[in-house]
């Protein structure tokens, strides 16, 4: 997370809270070390931003201190509105909690509560974090070792370099380089067993990967 975001979200948490909040509590909740914490506080207060605490009791922002919000159109406001509330069906919880804090950030007064809605039915959600776990993958490169159950009920281990995640109706699919087959592949993720982030990488190729894969699709 860049420092600017982490920045952010602290203070997104701080005004939500309704008693002071600790460090640790702080650092569990953006997964950073409470260190790390204590710095960020500095930084806010020295930009004068309203935190009163200290290190070992807690923090809270003061009452009335607000970030002015993002403003676009009505009707702008109203497809990110519907776009966003469309992400459970992605399955995706990472996704989804995402979804909630950049609503926080946009100015929606101006669409009536309740008038937009969106079906949450969609695919299922994944009891874990693997959906996070595979965007993090493909955005910082990395190889995984996955065991995948395929349809007929065979499972096999592989090692891939993961592109792209393609969400559809009921379920998501995982693009990748499949070094067993030598070729790209698709997984449903639902049917991933087991995925582990390897310490091999494939950076500054993901894009012409992804190009391919496009290719072969056709």
């Amino acid at each position: 997370m860049r420092r600017t975001d982490r920045l952010f979200d602290l203070i997104q948490l701080l005004r939500a809270a309704r008693e002071p909040v600790t460090a640790a509590r702080l650092a569990a909740q953006l997964e950073v070390s409470p260190r790390t914490v204590y710095r960020d506080v500095v930084t806010l207060q020295s930009m004068r931003v309203p935190i009163e605490g200290e290190a070992g009791v807690g923090y809270v922002m003061r009452a009335g201190y607000d970030l002015p919000p993002l403003n676009f159109s009505r009707e702008e406001i109203e497809a990110i509105t519907v776009g966003l509330s469309l992400l459970p069906r992605t399955g995706d919880k990472g996704l989804q909690a995402a979804a909630q804090r950049v609503l926080a950030k946009i100015d929606t007064g101006r669409v009536a509560d309740g008038s937009l809605n969106a079906s949450g039915w969609g695919v299922r959600a994944e009891a874990d974090d693997l959906p996070a776990r595979l965007r993090d993958a493909i955005h910082g490169e990395r190889a995984l070792f996955i065991r995948y159950k395929r349809l007929d009920g065979r499972e096999s281990a592989r090692k891939i370099l993961p592109l792209s995640l393609t969400y559809y109706i009921e379920v998501a699919v995982l693009g990748a380089w499949c070094a067993l087959r030598e070729d790209f592949r698709h997984f449903r993720i639902d049917r991933i067993q087991a995925c582990e982030t390897l310490a091999e990488t494939f950076a500054g190729e993901g894009a012409a990967l992804r190009r391919a894969l496009e290719d072969a699709r056709g």
